[in-house]
């Protein structure tokens, strides 16, 4: 155990909470849940960090953060689409994406082409774009001002065309490293 997984494992933990706090019944609670999101979604940034700043970089970690990644993501889209039916096909984009590009992933990893597939920036903007969008939906309540829902729903959309670019990127740098062995 170590600083690095401890913060992974506090992503873990504030997914049930962000949920919580979603449905919960009392004044700010969609205020409280994007809080709570928003400092996850930081986490998974900051575990990385912490991990390649101090040395923490082990296998376990490399398992375990990107599973909570995914595990807070897919959580929230359905919880989102269960509210907001409109962004189900952008939910759809994203969720297959994620899934299939993690077994990309694992199967390259098998094959001994793990960097073939190693995150680009278009992993990472996807990331961005889409944790700000899912943090201005989980933010929106009927008090809020329009923008907040526009700037969430257009940002999802966004993340899903994002979403299918890298994927396509992910599996052409796949498709290389076999035409070059």
């Amino acid at each position: 155990m170590n600083w690095a997984n401890l913060v992974t494992y506090l992503r873990l933990l504030l997914i049930p909470a962000v949920i919580a706090c979603y449905y919960a019944n009392f004044p700010s609670a969609n205020l409280w849940a994007a809080i709570l999101f928003a400092v996850a979604s930081f986490s998974d940034w900051l575990d990385g960090y912490v991990a390649r700043k101090l040395g923490l970089t082990s296998e376990f970690g490399a398992f375990i953060d990107p599973v909570a990644d995914k595990l807070l993501v897919v959580t929230v889209l359905i919880m989102l689409v269960a509210v907001y039916p409109a962004l189900l096909v952008a939910t759809i984009i994203i969720i297959s994406r994620e899934i299939l590009i993690s077994a990309l992933r694992e199967w390259m990893a098998s094959q001994g082409k793990r960097k073939a597939v190693a995150v680009a920036f278009s992993g990472k903007l996807k990331t961005t774009v889409q944790m700000l969008a899912m943090t201005a939906l989980l933010l929106y309540s009927d008090d809020s001002a329009q923008w907040v829902w526009q700037f969430g729903f257009y940002g999802i959309h966004v993340a899903a065309l994002i979403s299918l670019y890298s994927m396509a990127h992910y599996c052409m740098n796949a498709w290389r490293s076999f035409k070059e062995s």
